[in-house]
C-alpha cells in the first residue's frame, strides 16, 4: 500500500515556526546593538527581495524539470549550470563594481536575475531550462556586491554583526520565497517563475530610487590604479575561497536534490517541500539574525566558521540515510545551522584580509 501524500511536514502544521518567528522579532530594547549605519536597511531589503525569488525557483525547480523529463543526472547539471555561470561570471562583476560602484552592478544582476526567471518559466524544452538558469546565474552577483557594500559602510568591529544581519535575509527569503512560491503554483507550473521574475524587476526598481552607492569615488579611482597589484592579497585568500567552494558546492547539491529526496522517500508535493524551506529559512534568522553574535564573541570567527562547517558536513552525511522524520529534521537542522554560521563568517575574513581597494 502507497504512502499518503503529504501537503506538508507535520512539524510545519503544528506551527511551531511562527512562535519561532514571533520571537526573532520582538527582541527587547536591552539586548538592542548600536546604530545601523545609513544605507543598510535598503542594502537588506535589496538582498531580502532578491532571496525571495531564489526561494521561490530552488523548491520546485527539481519537480519543475522532471516535466520535460529530465532525469535525476540532468536536474543536478541543470542546477550546476546556474552554479557553474555563477562561478565564472560573480567575480568579474565584483571587480566591476569595485570600478564603476556597486549600485550599477546590483542593476545589472536584478535585471539579469528578470530574464533569467521569465526565459525559465516560459521554457516548453529542457535547453531552453537551461538557457534561462545559465542567465540567472551568470547574472546572480547581487547578494555578494551587496555584501561588499556593508563592508564599504561599517568599520571593521561591526563587520561581523551587520554580514550576519544581512544574513538573516538569506532566512526571509526562504520564509517568504518558499510560501509565495507554493501559492503561485497553484495558478499552474509555470506562474512561480513569472513570479519571481516579477519580483526581481521590482527589486530593481527599488535599487534604482533608494539603494545608496556606497563605494567612494576615491576608492574606486585607487582600484583602477592597483588592479594588476592583487597577488599578495590572493595568496593570503586562496584558503578561504577553496573553503567557501567546497561549502558552496556541497550546499547547492542539497539544493539541487533535496525536492527529489523529499518526493521520493516523504511523498511530499511541492507545497510541503515550500513548507520545509519555509522553516529552514526560520532557522537561518534565528542564527544569523541573533546568535551569531554572541558565538562568535565567545569563540571567535574562525572558530565559529569551523563549527559551522563540521555541523555542515554532519547534516549532509545524515541526511543521505534519512528515513524518517525525526532524523529528517535533525539531519536538516544541523544543515542550517551550519549553513548560517558560515556564510556570514566567511564573508567577514574575507574583508578582513584584503585592502579598501580590493574588497
Amino acid at each position: 500500500m502507497s504512502k499518503p501524500i503529504r501537503l506538508v511536514p507535520p512539524f510545519v502544521a503544528d506551527g511551531w515556526w511562527i512562535i519561532v518567528v514571533k520571537k526573532v522579532f520582538t527582541r527587547s530594547e536591552k539586548t538592542a546593538k548600536a546604530p545601523l549605519p545609513q544605507g543598510f536597511a535598503t542594502i537588506w531589503v535589496t538582498v531580502a527581495l532578491d532571496l525571495v525569488g531564489f526561494g521561490i525557483v530552488v523548491p520546485i525547480l527539481g519537480r519543475y524539470a522532471e516535466r520535460f523529463g529530465a532525469s535525476g543526472l540532468e536536474v543536478g547539471l541543470l542546477f550546476a549550470s546556474f552554479s557553474l555561470a555563477q562561478l565564472v561570471c560573480a567575480p568579474l562583476l565584483g571587480r566591476l563594481s569595485d570600478r564603476i560602484g556597486r549600485k550599477p552592478v546590483i542593476m545589472i544582476s536584478l535585471l539579469g536575475t528578470a530574464v533569467g526567471s521569465f526565459v525559465t518559466g516560459a521554457a516548453g524544452a529542457l535547453w531552453v531550462l537551461f538557457l534561462g538558469r545559465i542567465l540567472d546565474g551568470a547574472s546572480g552577483a547581487s547578494v555578494a556586491v551587496a555584501q561588499g557594500a556593508v563592508t564599504d559602510l561599517a568599520p571593521p568591529s561591526e563587520r561581523p554583526r551587520l554580514l550576519g544581519l544581512l544574513g538573516a535575509a538569506f532566512g526571509v527569503g526562504f520564509v517568504v520565497g518558499p510560501a509565495l512560491g507554493g501559492l503561485a503554483s497553484l495558478g499552474g507550473e509555470h506562474l512561480p517563475f513569472f513570479v519571481a521574475g516579477t519580483v526581481a524587476l521590482i527589486n530593481a526598481g527599488v535599487a534604482w530610487f533608494r539603494l545608496p552607492e556606497t563605494r567612494p569615488a576615491r576608492v574606486r579611482d585607487e582600484a583602477r590604479m592597483h588592479s594588476s597589484h592583487g597577488t599578495s592579497a590572493k595568496i593570503r585568500l586562496w584558503g578561504l575561497a577553496l573553503t567557501g567552494f567546497t561549502a558552496i558546492v556541497a550546499f547547492s547539491g542539497f539544493e539541487a536534490t533535496f525536492s527529489l529526496l523529499a518526493g521520493n522517500r516523504f511523498n511530499l508535493t511541492e507545497g510541503g517541500i515550500a513548507a520545509i524551506f519555509v522553516g529552514i529559512g526560520v532557522v537561518l534568522v534565528v542564527v544569523q539574525g541573533i546568535l551569531i553574535a554572541p558565538i562568535n564573541a565567545k569563540l571567535g570567527t574562525q572558530r565559529s566558521l569551523q563549527i559551522g562547517l563540521v555541523l555542515n558536513s554532519a547534516g549532509l552525511i545524515i541526511l543521505a540515510f534519512a528515513e524518517s522524520w525525526s532524523i529528517l529534521i535533525i539531519a536538516l537542522s544541523f544543515l542550517t545551522v551550519g549553513q548560517g554560521l558560515v556564510a556570514p563568517n566567511l564573508s567577514t575574513l574575507v574583508s578582513g584580509r584584503v585592502p579598501d581597494h580590493r574588497r
